[in-house]
């Protein structure tokens, strides 16, 4: 949301900084968790489709989100935003990064798997630099962060495995819908950045009224996305339950932690840590096969990280990372 300075600077300038949003290391350990978790995420929905439809699926993980986030709110005694126009942005934010994304990776998943989508969610730091450099010019990648995306695409082509042809049942459309989901994603990133910088939330706030604005957009969308039969048992509800309360509360913080100290596009390469997981998930739980493309592309993957994070450096102008 910021530019790309040393943590202690980004911090300095925010309004209203979280208390997680400090030390570099803790944001670090932020990070990871909200990339186990989010990787996480695509099984639960997995599962979850099983007893409940798309639309029920996005609108549990929102509801229970937001309530997560409203006890986390309560606690520290946050106070709403009283100018109008911080409320007009973040339902816009609500929309685009929330109930637009959450139906179409629910709708897409019906037709391809958790770990397939969880590879494609990868995407996401392309389309945050694009939309932040091209769109709304908030942002300049560094060529270290340039080379952190490229590799990391690589990273996720190696997962992919291309050469060895996509399963027929994996919808085009679907796969089509998930592009569509991290456009949203970079669009969203790109524009909490230009436009609510300054807001002086928190980030349990801005959480909250992310979450809560879109949860109260699809309790609205009821009758037409979330009408129907629902059928549960143990597992679909402890899938919605973590995906609501953790991947759609509290991971959400962890994120907005990271995007005030990293900035957008360093802070949305979270996402390449969502194909390790999905496909680690997929082997544990789902018993599927391990090939050496996987493991060789989580590599490639967790170099590209290095890069974009100016953890890397070589040459005459290596020096420690800030």
């Amino acid at each position: 949301m910021t530019r790309t300075p040393p943590p202690a600077e980004t911090a300095r300038r925010s309004a209203a900084p979280s208390p997680g949003a400090g030390p570099t290391a803790w944001v670090g350990l932020q990070f990871a968790l909200t990339g186990l978790v989010w990787g996480s995420s695509f099984l639960f929905m997995k599962v979850a489709l099983e007893g409940i439809s798309p639309g029920q699926v996005v609108w549990s993980r929102l509801v229970l989100g937001a309530l997560t986030l409203g006890i986390f709110v309560a606690l520290r005694r946050d106070r709403l935003p009283r100018v109008p126009r911080v409320w007009l942005h973040m339902a816009v934010l609500a929309v685009s990064f929330c109930v637009a994304p959450f139906l179409l990776f629910s709708w897409a998943q019906q037709h391809v798997t958790s770990g397939l989508a969880s590879i494609y969610n990868a995407t996401t730091p392309i389309m945050t630099a694009i939309m932040a450099s091209l769109l709304f010019r908030v942002e300049r990648p560094t060529r270290a962060q340039i080379a952190g995306i490229i590799v990391g695409i690589l990273g996720v082509m190696v997962l992919v495995a291309p050469w060895r042809g996509l399963s027929p049942d994996e919808s085009l459309l679907a796969q089509a819908a998930i592009l569509g989901a991290t456009a949203c994603y970079g669009f969203s990133l790109a524009y909490m950045r230009r436009f609510v910088a300054h807001s002086g939330m928190s980030a349990p706030m801005f959480s909250f009224l992310n979450i809560g604005i879109a949860a109260l957009v699809m309790l609205v969308l009821t009758p037409l996305v979330a009408a129907g039969p629902v059928a549960l048992d143990p597992w679909i509800g402890a899938s919605i339950l973590l995906l609501g309360c953790l991947g759609t509360g509290v991971a959400y913080i962890w994120n907005q932690n990271a995007v005030r100290a990293w900035g957008p596009t360093r802070a949305s390469t979270v996402t390449y840590l969502t194909p390790v997981v999905g496909v680690a998930l997929g082997i544990a739980v789902l018993a599927e096969p391990l090939s050496w493309n996987e493991p060789a592309g989580a590599l490639v993957v967790f170099l590209g990280i290095l890069l974009a994070q100016n953890r890397l450096r070589f040459g005459r102008g290596a020096r420690s990372a800030p």
